[in-house]
């Protein structure tokens, strides 16, 4: 189902239940809850009666901050886009695009035109925008005497140096002081938490950056590994690249040095030695998942431990034949 028919229904609902029975007025703590709910939890809670979608529509808090994950980014367009935002009446501060690769150059562009002070722009994995579209976008925020906190474009297709260079003068500002007072490490197994406008930790202004190793435009990844055996003796930047130049763990972010043995997940992700001994283990193959992966196992009645999902398969296929 699509949002908009999604929104739509949530609205018809509500406007039927209110028939049913009269609404009163919204509790006074969801003026206090409300801004913390994610932007699914909204449209949902726009369904229940009218007073409750009239109070939420209309509670500007609610939508300064638009954070856009699965499941609705699959079906976000450029017209949902602009209904939603266009809640928070010109005053939206974060908007996180979370893997949504029907939004366009031109849909973007419409929404920080309407929407000046944006500070934190998230576009990771956003396909549908080019790079000329995102310093289209970050030029009219900028024009505006107030720059980007935050910005997250690792994913969009063809960003290169030049790009790059093109986008530095209108982060400048916040370049500087992040270089004045540091910022946090990105490792390696931390990406998949991508930050958002609630984390306190001081992530770096804008997401990728030259890869030392490579040369190309890319998420450059520290080493949590403070004995790590790149570090001895040699520079500490030895130990900061792509995830395509140095290997790393999943579990713990670490570079994996090609003297060093890899160990087999099921999952095919890697892992060191050290987390390896440490995950549970498959009853049949003896290989663990890491901990994204966890779920895909499967827990046979009357067992402690858990079967992965080519052991199941392979187990049925057995059955079947048998």
């Amino acid at each position: 189902m699509e949002i908009s028919q999604f929104m739509g229904q949530q609205e018809h609902e509500a406007i039927g239940n209110s028939q049913d029975k009269k609404a009163g007025p919204p509790h006074m703590a969801l003026s206090l809850i409300s801004a913390y709910l994610p932007l699914f939890e909204l449209l949902a809670m726009s369904g229940v009666c009218t007073s409750l979608r009239d109070a939420v529509n209309k509670d500007v808090l609610s939508w300064l901050d638009i954070v856009v994950k699965s499941p609705l980014n699959l079906r976000l367009s450029d017209e949902i886009l602009m209904k939603i935002t266009s809640k928070a009446n010109g005053r939206l501060t974060t908007l996180a695009l979370m893997d949504c690769a029907k939004i366009t150059d031109d849909g973007l562009q419409r929404v920080v035109e309407r929407n000046p002070l944006i500070n934190k722009l998230y576009l990771p994995g956003c396909t549908g925008l080019t790079p000329e579209g995102v310093i289209g976008a970050v030029k009219t925020l900028s024009e505006h005497h107030h720059g980007l906190k935050s910005l997250m474009i690792n994913g969009i297709y063809n960003i290169d140096k030049e790009h790059l260079e093109t986008l530095r003068p209108y982060l400048e500002k916040n370049l500087s002081q992040q270089e004045q007072s540091g910022s946090w490490p990105l490792l390696f197994h931390e990406q998949r938490d991508v930050p958002t406008f609630r984390h306190d930790k001081v992530y770096a202004t804008i997401d990728v950056e030259v890869c030392p190793k490579c040369d190309e435009v890319r998420m450059v990844f520290d080493c949590p590994r403070r004995t790590c055996k790149r570090k001895i003796g040699r520079s500490m930047s030895d130990c900061r690249g792509c995830n395509f130049c140095i290997p790393r763990c999943q579990e713990c972010g670490g570079c994996v040095d090609d003297s060093e043995e890899v160990e087999e997940a099921v999952c095919a992700d890697i892992l060191c030695s050290d987390c390896w001994l440490q995950l549970p283990k498959c009853d049949f193959c003896n290989k663990p998942y890491c901990k994204q992966h966890a779920h895909n196992g499967s827990c046979p009645p009357g067992s402690t431990g858990f079967v992965c999902d080519v052991c199941w398969a392979n187990f049925n296929i057995q059955r079947t034949r048998s």
